[in-house]
């Protein structure tokens, strides 16, 4: 390392080389070789191994068999959306059982009311809900509409042009810009970094904020493409062979080899970006595309959009259910004694008032049947009627209201100011009206770890160092005003953390002494520490702010955050950074840490 002192002259020493970030990268990429190995053969030989010719789309797609980068998670289409919509409306029991009231009511033995009029509360609420679902529907069109139209640098000749998502084909080699989203599921070629190092988020994907890195390999990164800043593309340059597996749904394994420059070498998951993912803290990225459209591992891990129900939906149908039983026993209750009634007085009919069996007129109907059936059609006549006149216990007028409460709520829902994201400009989005009333409702939890359903905050509280336990005097940095060394010291400081964090402030005195005395140097090398052996990547900010330091006003202060796979190593390095040791620079060959105003490198 060197020692550069800004006030005073530049001294310097040297440590082991050795880094942890570069040890457990060594052994993770021995691991994975070796794991890459053995499926190697097997890959080769395999009939439904897919071949990816690098810059090459045309050749690899010559039998049409692979689909393009377009996606749909839409539900319907103009074609399908009237039957497939009434056969998941009618998926409700108690649409059946007013769909056989309408068609009871069809047949004049048994018309109770008008037949066009009986179909009207039925058509009412099923044009409402198909409204409803055909809005929803077109907003899932309108956002892959959205995301199909997104642009993406691809390789065309031998300079990087802007081209439509939708219209990426797999072999063609695609440039990732600094917080870009990946359009498809790439093979890393090169990277910005010397070493092919990239780092990706995938919180789209398995939900993790923290950053992951991704390698190009050295045989591609030494000879593949350059900037197209620098000048044209080599034509040479992007060729070769990939043979990968066929799509699946695995997210954490990828198993492929490539062909490149005479060389044959394995590719592991730590080699391919998915799409969904965003590039962070690296200028750009070239890959070439294995997997697109449908076929990328989250299209393949996103289910089709599911009919959802509510609680009280499933409640209802249930309570439909038994309410239909009962007026199936109360009409064949009253059809039994219809045909008691009927067999009791058979020779009566006649005669008997508000019923007979022919017409009493004179003429050519004198003597013919008078809509009288025999009695086992009667009594089975008399079963029908009677549930088309008890059918109102079962009201469809609760189903219409339903839906017109449901529109009602998104509506609040949406205009709610309670709701209202100033930090990004979003309202509450309602994308599912037919469970508003499960909104906040919860009858089970599962959760794997902490921070899936808490938030997963980890803050540096005590250390003991040389014997000493330290943390029970706690203060904020910015509460130092007065406090002897330590308040200079930091008012001296360049960087300042997004967050504030308290330290102690025996602690903070201590490490402003000079560096001597067993305790002074075991404190030295426990900050020293904690900032240097983690894998946590700094995040300078763009803009300066102003310390004071009593009536002092220091200016040119910069911000500071870090990311990281682990939220721990991010709590040991900002507490560092608190206590003076701020890891401002990560490279592939060396970090930088400030202590103070003296830097390490």
């Amino acid at each position: 390392m060197e020692l550069q002192n800004n006030n005073r002259s530049s001294s310097s020493f040297e440590i082991s080389k050795g880094s942890t970030l570069m040890q457990e990268k060594h052994g993770k990429s021995q691991r994975v070789r070796h794991k890459s190995t053995q499926f190697e053969d097997n890959l080769l030989h395999e009939e439904n191994t897919r071949l990816i010719y690098i810059n090459d789309p045309r050749k690899t797609n010559d039998k049409y068999e692979f689909t393009g980068n377009e996606i749909t998670t839409s539900k319907y289409t103009l074609i399908t959306f009237l039957p497939k919509n009434i056969f998941i409306q009618f998926h409700r029991v108690a649409y059946l059982y007013f769909l056989a009231i309408a068609a009871l009511n069809q047949l004049p033995p048994l018309a109770v009311f008008g037949r066009t009029v009986s179909l009207f509360p039925l058509l009412f609420v099923l044009c409402v809900t198909a409204i409803k679902d055909g809005y929803e529907d077109w907003r899932r069109h309108r956002s892959d509409q959205k995301e199909n139209n997104r642009e993406a640098l691809v390789l065309q000749g031998d300079r990087f042009q802007l081209k439509k998502w939708k219209k990426i084909r797999a072999g063609e080699v695609v440039k990732i810009l600094s917080d870009e989203t990946i359009p498809c599921d790439m093979v890393l070629l090169s990277t910005s970094d010397p070493s092919g190092l990239a780092y990706i988020q995938t919180m789209n994907l398995d939900g993790e904020s923290n950053l992951k890195t991704r390698y190009a390999r050295q045989e591609t990164v030494s000879a593949g493409p350059e900037d197209p800043i620098s000048g044209p593309i080599r034509e040479d340059s992007v060729s070769g062979l990939i043979r990968c597996e066929q799509p699946n749904r695995n997210i954490y394994e990828f198993t492929a080899n490539m062909e490149f420059n005479g060389q044959k070498f394995s590719l592991s998951q730590s080699n391919i970006v998915l799409r969904g993912c965003q590039l962070k803290n690296t200028e750009s990225i070239i890959g070439v595309v294995v997997y697109a459209g449908q076929e990328t591992k989250a299209m393949l891990n996103s289910a089709a959009s599911p009919s959802k129900r509510s609680r009280l939906e499933g409640y209802m149908n249930r309570e439909t259910l038994w309410l239909s039983v009962f007026l199936l026993v109360m009409c064949m209750v009253v059809a039994c004694g219809m045909g008691l009634w009927l067999l009791r007085h058979k020779e009566e009919l006649n005669t008997l008032p508000y019923y007979r069996k022919v017409y009493f007129t004179y003429g050519k109907d004198k003597f013919k049947k008078y809509k009288y059936y025999g009695i086992p059609m009667e009594t089975f006549f008399s079963f029908l009627s009677s549930i088309i006149v008890f059918q109102i216990m079962i009201p469809i007028s609760l189903y219409i209201t339903m839906e017109l409460v449901r529109l009602g709520q998104s509506y609040f829902m949406i205009e709610d100011r309670h709701m209202y994201d100033s930090s990004s400009g979003s309202r509450f989005q309602c994308r599912s009206l037919n469970i508003n009333e499960d909104l906040g409702q919860i009858r089970y939890v599962f959760s794997d770890k902490t921070g899936t359903l808490t938030e997963n905050k980890m803050e540096f509280q005590r250390a003991s160092v040389y014997g000493n336990n330290y943390g029970s005097s706690l203060l904020v940095t910015d509460s130092f005003e007065g406090q002897g060394t330590a308040a200079k010291a930091v008012g001296r400081r360049r960087w300042k953390l997004n967050s504030e964090i308290a330290v102690d402030y025996e602690l903070m005195e201590l490490l402003t002494k000079d560096l001597a005395g067993d305790e002074r140097i075991a404190a030295h090398e426990f900050f020293l520490t904690l900032a240097a052996c983690n894998t946590v990547i700094p995040i300078p900010s763009s803009g300066r702010s102003s310390s004071f330091i009593g009536s002092e006003s220091l200016d040119n202060v910069e911000t500071i955050s870090y990311q990281g796979e682990s939220p721990d190593e991010q709590a040991l390095v900002s507490a560092a950074s608190a206590y003076g040791y701020t890891l401002f620079e990560r490279t592939s060959g060396h970090i930088g840490i400030e202590i103070n105003d003296k830097r390490l490198r």
